[in-house]
């Protein structure tokens, strides 16, 4: 009955070498991939950092839009002598006013 078992010992020995290197290396490595993975999620790249720069500056930009449009439908309203649209006006002004120091300015040619 041992005899079976005794032929494949030899026969494993040459076989599982290979794995068990590789089993090695891995079990060897693991620690390193796990903290380079953290070290991935918790740090953001440039080009991440970049892109959401940009859509911060084009969420700026699009809200700028919306006010100066507001600004200028309550300055016709101000102009034509309505107290409250004069009011609403200096806030929208002053929130544009806030908005265009997060925008960079685009240089001229």
């Amino acid at each position: 009955m041992r005899r079976p078992g005794l032929i494949l010992i030899p026969l494993a020995t040459l076989l599982l070498p290979g794995c068990v290197a590789r089993t090695v290396a891995g079990v060897v490595t693991a620690p390193v991939r796990v903290v380079s993975q953290g070290a991935d999620w918790a740090t953001t790249s440039q080009d991440e950092a970049d892109r959401a720069r940009g859509r911060e500056i084009r969420r700026r930009e699009e809200r700028l839009g919306e006010l100066q449009e507001d600004y200028e439908r309550l300055e016709r309203r101000c102009l034509d002598g309505n107290d409250r649209a004069c009011r609403e006006a200096v806030a929208l002004r002053a929130e544009m006013d806030e908005l265009r120091q997060g925008i960079p300015l685009e240089p001229e040619d």
